[in-house]
């Protein structure tokens, strides 16, 4: 097995800015997770599993998770990689787990107890090593009008009246991606707007829900990465706009765009420098945001509590990730131990239990996580920043022989 110790630094070659959208689709992957993605860890090669986040954090974190695994049939199987539990086993694990962090007094007993009942679970990385791309998001708050004026009119869609979605198995069809997004265009089923038709040739129909209007069109393709946000009015009043659904167009990341034109470094990238550059170089917009084809519409949802993560239950911050939900298919508890950028400017080791409560159209592949950092502006700055390596390990129950 790889050394086990962290190896959390900055990302300097080839990362970009690679962000996630919150919300996704509830129904299960349909194809198994390969074989090979996790690795026991041996029990003489268990890290000290520490917590640097406060204990009522992750308590909130593990009532959705359980809540979310109970509500499925007992018996479903869910694998990670070659291991196998029904719903029933999981949603155990994430309540006894949660117990023990929060009676253990000290860390050594901590995972004393942890390692009684449990089997230690690391990702094999992107390098079959153990290395684990960080990245993080966000919930927005944004100013917005409930009709568009002067300044605010740059619209946050609901889903469109004549989007389809298409489940291929319903036709007896299989393939790699078994839902397909479209619209009827004379008796043709064709692919749906993409972004570069929807925001700057007003593709949709006049008729389309319009949850609010803000100020700037960035900050509208930012909603859609991040996939929730609250929109605030005037009046006081709050709503949360929810990830409902895309296009169905495939991500592309912006920031990969300008490292690839030579008008951001890749040591310099991150959210605030691609506001930057399309602050100064506003001739560039259009062409910038719609190379990523992907739009995000959204449902109205109340504003209090954290936004939903896919498995329709509240993310925390700093204790909610996302992962690739094809390779890791359930809400289990989870630690990290990575690097992030602290409040001051500089960086901050991390080391905590989490809960895998969310998926994006960007993590791909059992190296990548994406912390859910909170809401509001302090949350984006750090969010934005956040771009290291560090380590990822799954609590899976033990089976009684």
């Amino acid at each position: 097995m790889a050394d086990l110790r962290i190896r959390a630094g900055l990302v300097a070659a080839g990362a970009g800015v690679v962000l996630v959208f919150g919300g996704c689709p509830s129904e299960p992957p349909v194809v198994p997770p390969p074989s090979d993605i996790l690795e026991i860890v041996p029990d003489d090669l268990w890290p000290n599993l520490v917590d640097d986040l406060d204990r009522i954090g992750l308590k909130a974190a593990c009532e959705p998770s359980v809540a979310y695994l109970e509500r499925l049939p007992p018996g479903q199987t869910i694998a990670f990689g070659r291991f196998e539990r029904t719903a029933e086993e999981l949603a155990r694990g994430v309540s006894r787990a949660c117990e023990i962090v929060l009676a253990s007094p000290s860390e050594r007993e901590r995972t004393a107890l942890l390692q009684d009942k449990f089997l230690l679970l690391r990702s094999v990385g992107r390098d079959d090593e153990g290395e684990v791309l960080f990245t993080g998001y966000y919930e927005p708050l944004l100013d917005a009008r409930r009709e568009p004026s002067e300044d605010f009119t740059h619209p946050v869609y609901a889903i469109p009246d004549d989007l389809v979605t298409v489940d291929l198995r319903d036709f007896g069809l299989t393939a790699d991606n078994q839902r397909i997004v479209g619209r009827v265009d004379k008796q043709r089923l064709v692919p749906y707007f993409d972004r570069d038709e929807i925001d700057f040739d007003v593709a949709l129909a006049s008729g389309t829900e319009v949850l609010g209007y803000v100020d700037d069109p960035v900050d509208v393709f930012f909603l859609h990465v991040q996939g929730s946000g609250t929109l605030v009015f005037p009046d006081g009043g709050r709503s949360r706009a929810g990830y409902a659904a895309t296009n169905g167009r495939a991500y592309r990341s912006i920031g990969r765009l300008l490292i690839d034109d030579g008008l951001v470094s890749r040591e310099d990238m991150s959210m605030q420098a691609i506001r930057a550059y399309l602050e100064e170089h506003p001739e560039d917009l259009q062409r910038v945001l719609a190379f990523n084809p992907s739009y995000v519409f959204f449902r109205s949802l109340p504003a209090e509590g954290g936004p939903l993560g896919c498995y329709g239950e509240p993310v925390t911050g700093g204790r909610s990730i996302a992962t690739d939900r094809r390779l890791f298919p359930a809400p289990v508890m989870a630690w990290i131990i990575a690097t992030t950028p602290s409040p001051d400017g500089g960086e901050e080791s991390v080391a905590r239990f989490v809960l895998n409560q969310d998926t994006g159209g960007s993590i791909r592949g059992p190296g990548r996580v994406d912390l859910f950092f909170g809401r509001g502006d302090e949350a984006g700055e750090l969010a934005g920043r956040t771009k290291h390596l560090g380590e990822l390990y799954f609590l899976l129950p033990k089976r009684l022989e």
